[in-house]
């Protein structure tokens, strides 16, 4: 698995993998067991917290890793929704799929797929959160509905405690 990360420069990617997720949900846990297990096996991954400079503009700067990773891996997770970013982020994500035919694993974080697809349970308590917030883009929120929908429709792994 080493060479994936020295072809990933070859390709004219940056990053094997842009990792995705919500912090305060699996930073310190799922997601930070997922990052250490790729790196030991010499995968190069943006992760924000490792890779954005101090003072730089946060989405820029995630949009700019999104376009040159090779993967994208996606953490479901409860309060993944709740985040605007993570959403934000989601949208880029599935721009590269239809534009440059990128991999991207969902990876669903004690949390039903069908609760992600249909925005039940608390995707649903976090999106009627955001259209409150953005009542002046509502074309904002249904871009998020739309890649909720589709995200879900990707094959990928449910993980349940238990």
């Amino acid at each position: 698995m080493a060479s994936i990360s020295s072809s990933c420069f070859t390709y004219g990617w940056k990053y094997d993998v842009f990792l995705s997720f919500r912090g305060q949900d699996t930073r310190h846990g799922f997601t930070g067991y997922l990052y250490k297990a790729l790196t030991d096996r010499g995968i190069h991954i943006f992760i924000d917290d490792e890779e954005l400079q101090r003072g730089e503009q946060i989405m820029p700067s995630l949009v700019k890793a999104i376009a040159e990773t090779r993967i994208a891996i996606l953490v479901f997770s409860k309060n993944y929704a709740f985040s605007s970013f993570c959403l934000d982020e989601l949208v880029h994500v599935l721009d590269l799929i239809k534009e440059k035919g990128r991999l991207v694993l969902p990876v669903f974080y004690d949390v039903d797929p069908s609760d992600v697809r249909h925005q039940r349970g608390s995707y649903k308590e976090a999106l009627a959160k955001h259209e409150e917030r953005f009542q002046n883009d509502k074309e904002k929120v249904q871009k998020w509905r739309i890649a909720l929908s589709q995200a879900a429709d990707l094959s990928g792994y449910h993980f349940k405690h238990g």
